[in-house]
C-alpha cells in the first residue's frame, strides 16, 4: 500500500480507505488509486485482513481425492460460497492420507467452519470436533453430534430402482455392496426390503465391495465363475464400482443389456459417458453441496442453532445398461 501510496501521491492510510470501500475518498482518487495498483501488480492480502479483524472467511472442505461424486460435490460448493463471502480451502484424503489429518490440516488453517464430504472419521472424533468449530456433513448422519447433515434419501432411490427392474420382468436382482462408503449401510438395506416388498427374498444376493472399479470388476468375476445361474440384473454400490462391473462382463463377451442389466447410483459424469451411458440414480450433489454450505455459515451467525437434517430427493435416470431379461 505504501508503493501505491507513493505512485498516487496520497497517505497510505487514504490507500486503505479506498481497499476497504471506506467513505471519504472522492471517486477519482480511487480511480487513481485503482490504476497504481493494477501497474504495480498489487492485491490486497485478503488473509492479513481478515487476521486483523479475528476472521477468516475460509471454510475447509475434506474430500476424497479419487471419488468423482466428490468432484461434482466441490463443483458446487465454490458458487455459494462465493456468495456469501467465504474462501474455500481443500485438504483431500487418499490411501496415503488420514482423514482425521485431512480435518487437522484445515483446522490449522484457521478455517471459520467445516464441510466433511462422505467421512468415516469415528462417531466420538467428530462429536468432539463439533464442538471446536461449526460443521455439516455430506452423505453419512452422526448421531448425538452437533453437527448439520446432507443427504440423499438413499432408500426412495433404491426403490426406484428395484421397482424399475421389477417393472421390466426381472427377478434376479443381484446387489454389490458399498462396503462402508457413505450410503452404503442404507443401500443395502433398501435393496433388501424392495426384493422382500416384490415377494423376491429367494433371489436376494449381496456381493462384497467397496465402491470401487475393482470391486465391481471382483463381482462381476464371482457371477461369471458360474454363469448358468447369473442374475438378470446387477444393482452396483455405486457409479464406479458399476463402470468397473461393466468393463469386466463386456471383456467376457456379455451383452448389457441383453444377457444382464446394470445399475448405478450416484449419476456422476462417468456414467454420462456415450460409451458407458449407465442407468443410475441422480442425487443433486449441487444442491447438497449448497445446503451444507449454508449450514455451516447459518450455525456461525447462529452457533445456538438447532443441527439440522437435510435430506435431497433422488430420481432414477434410465439410460442405455437397463432392458428386460430375455425370455
Amino acid at each position: 500500500m505504501g508503493d501505491v501510496a507513493q505512485r498516487v501521491g496520497v497517505s497510505r492510510a487514504l490507500v486503505s480507505l479506498v481497499f476497504r470501500n471506506e467513505r471519504g475518498p472522492s471517486e477519482e482518487t480511487r480511480q487513481r488509486v485503482f490504476a497504481a495498483a493494477r501497474e504495480l501488480g498489487y492485491r490486497p492480502d485478503s488473509a492479513a485482513q481478515m487476521l486483523a479483524r479475528s476472521r477468516s472467511k475460509v471454510l475447509g472442505v475434506m474430500f476424497t481425492a479419487r471419488n468423482p461424486f466428490h468432484n461434482d460435490l466441490i463443483e458446487g460448493v465454490y458458487p455459494v460460497a462465493e456468495e456469501l463471502g467465504y474462501d474455500i480451502l481443500l485438504s483431500a484424503t487418499a490411501p496415503s492420507r488420514a482423514e482425521q489429518a485431512a480435518v487437522e490440516a484445515l483446522l490449522s488453517h484457521r478455517c471459520e467452519g467445516l464441510v466433511l464430504l462422505g467421512p468415516n472419521l469415528e462417531p466420538g472424533y467428530v462429536r468432539d470436533l463439533a464442538t471446536r468449530i461449526p460443521t455439516a456433513v455430506v452423505g453419512r448422519r452422526f448421531s448425538g453430534a452437533e453437527v448439520d447433515a446432507v443427504h440423499a434419501a438413499e432408500a426412495q432411490g433404491v426403490r426406484q430402482i428395484i421397482d424399475y427392474l421389477v417393472e421390466l420382468g426381472h427377478k434376479s436382482i443381484a446387489h454389490i455392496d458399498g462396503g462402508d462408503g457413505p450410503g452404503s449401510a442404507d443401500r443395502r438395506r433398501a435393496y433388501k426390503a424392495a426384493l422382500r416388498r416384490h415377494g423376491l427374498a429367494e433371489h436376494i444376493t449381496v456381493l462384497p465391495g467397496d465402491q470401487t472399479e475393482e470391486s465391481g470388476a471382483a463381482a462381476a468375476r464371482t457371477l461369471l465363475a458360474d454363469r448358468a445361474s447369473m442374475p438378470t440384473a446387477v444393482f452396483a454400490g455405486n457409479d464406479r464400482c458399476a463402470v468397473g462391473f461393466l468393463d469386466t462382463v463386456w471383456r467376457a463377451g456379455l451383452d448389457v443389456p441383453g444377457d444382464i442389466s446394470v445399475v448405478g447410483f450416484d449419476d456422476s459424469p462417468l456414467a454420462q459417458l456415450s460409451h458407458i451411458d449407465l442407468t443410475t440414480v441422480a442425487q443433486a450433489p449441487e444442491r447438497q453441496a449448497e445446503l451444507a454450505v449454508r449450514a455451516v455459515v447459518s450455525r456461525l451467525d447462529d452457533p445456538a442453532r438447532e443441527p439440522a437434517h437435510l435430506v435431497i430427493q433422488p430420481k432414477l435416470v434410465v439410460r442405455g445398461t437397463t432392458g428386460s431379461p430375455r425370455a
